[in-house]
């Protein structure tokens, strides 16, 4: 067949595109295939035990019953009955075997500052707790610090709480493979580029692979969002420690305290807080970086437990449906209301995704014209939701047709091919 280009043309093209692929390529990877929990517990740094996740589990399901149960409770904060009947059960299991799927030990704002010999003891202990943990299975899939910000006054004080934690991990057997360091009040880039050299300075003394340090960015200041040049510096930040930022989590309550929200009125549901994370979202698009909501600090304890429940409820499904799949949880009371809304959320949406996923499976025709981009949200969907235990694994099989190694190449097509 006869084309009119000249044989030069597609050669030119791709000369003067070579950058734009790169880019591509390297700044854009998507998502890697790995897990994202579902939630990060934050606890002081002196409370850390290796049996605290159990801890927290014991207490979570003591709380569902003083709510009548954990299916009463599914009930009462919104849950529809034949939703919460298969939600429940899971739920419990969830409590018993894995309450707690990443734990944050926090030497920042939840433990202050107590002096530099009580710290460097804490971070210590922390450290041999987590490995403790690490030798008896029991720890969590996810845990790390969250440490002191590279602000003027508390830089020196997290920079060693973070050498501290690290040191004594490596001398101890070595990090966990779900290792997650959290740099706070992040306000500028220049703060994350200082960290991003910190961690390669720690790898080089410990002789760790280039790159076994990453970090989450806390998303928690006006001037991360909109810059002094009228820009979104978050929109950078990918960029600038390219491969060291694993994470975006909005820090509600700083962010919407610095915009002088009062009170009683900030919530990460806020108008201001919704418009940081959808700044957080374009930004961090197609980078593989994960996203994290922030926290609710209105605990169900007391006589008003059930509506604190309701509320965490529905701000977890609010997450949920608009994209950010991991939150904050502050007290073991929250877990419950974690896990039924989250797995309502998967249950409400599993009729209609394997039914559209066996249509693509078997390529026949159904109601709804599902394109590439479409069965990748799909097939990501239903991977969160077995992997966070919301979906069994032989529920994907009989009920799509494809197993879980067929499942990973239509979520995440760009890290399985290459």
């Amino acid at each position: 067949m006869r084309t009119a280009l000249p044989a030069t043309v597609p050669a030119s093209i791709d000369a003067r595109l070579a950058d734009t692929d790169r880019l591509l390529a390297t700044a854009y990877p998507g998502d890697d295939g790995s897990r994202q929990p579902v939630h990060t517990v934050y606890v002081p740094g002196d409370t850390a035990t290796p049996d605290l996740p159990a801890r927290w589990g014991s207490a979570a399901l003591d709380a569902a019953a003083s709510a009548g149960g954990m299916e009463a409770l599914a009930v009462a904060v919104g849950i529809p009955v034949d939703i919460a009947a298969v939600v429940a059960p899971r739920v419990e299991r969830k409590l018993e075997r894995e309450p707690v799927e990443d734990l944050r030990i926090d030497f920042e704002d939840g433990y202050g500052d107590r002096g530099d010999d009580i710290e460097d003891a804490d971070v210590v202990r922390a450290a041999e707790h987590v490995a403790a943990a690490m030798d008896a299975g029991t720890a969590p899939p996810f845990v790390g610090i969250r440490f002191k910000s590279f602000e003027a006054a508390t830089r020196a004080r997290g920079i060693r709480t973070l050498d501290l934690f690290v040191t004594a991990l490596v001398e101890r057997g070595g990090l966990p493979e779900g290792l997650a360091l959290t740099l706070p009040k992040v306000s500028t880039l220049a703060q994350v580029e200082a960290m991003a050299d910190v961690a390669a300075a720690l790898e080089r003394a410990h002789g760790l692979p280039d790159g076994r340090l990453r970090f989450e960015v806390q998303v928690e200041t006006p001037q991360l969002v909109l810059g002094p040049e009228g820009v979104a510096p978050v929109a950078r930040l990918p960029h600038v420690a390219r491969g060291r930022v694993s994470g975006l989590h909005f820090g509600t309550y700083d962010y919407t305290a610095a915009l002088g929200i009062a009170a009683p009125h900030q919530s990460l549901e806020h108008p201001a807080a919704d418009h940081a994370k959808q700044v957080m979202q374009l930004a961090v698009a197609g980078t593989g970086i994960r996203l994290s909501d922030g926290s609710s600090n209105v605990l169900p304890v007391g006589d008003r437990a059930v509506d604190a429940w309701r509320l965490h409820a529905r701000l977890v499904r609010r997450s949920l449906e608009r994209g950010f799949p991991q939150g904050w949880d502050l007290h073991p009371a929250q877990l419950p209301t974690r896990f039924i809304a989250t797995y309502a959320y998967y249950r409400d949406g599993w009729a209609e995704a394997s039914a559209r996923l066996r249509h693509v499976r078997d390529r026949t025709a159904g109601s709804v014209l599902d394109e590439p981009a479409t069965v990748r949200a799909l097939a990501g969907f239903v991977l969160r939701g077995v992997e966070c235990g919301a979906i069994a694994s032989d529920e994907v099989a009989a009920d799509t047709g494809l197993d879980a190694r067929e499942l990973a190449p239509l979520a995440r097509p760009r890290m399985t091919t290459g």
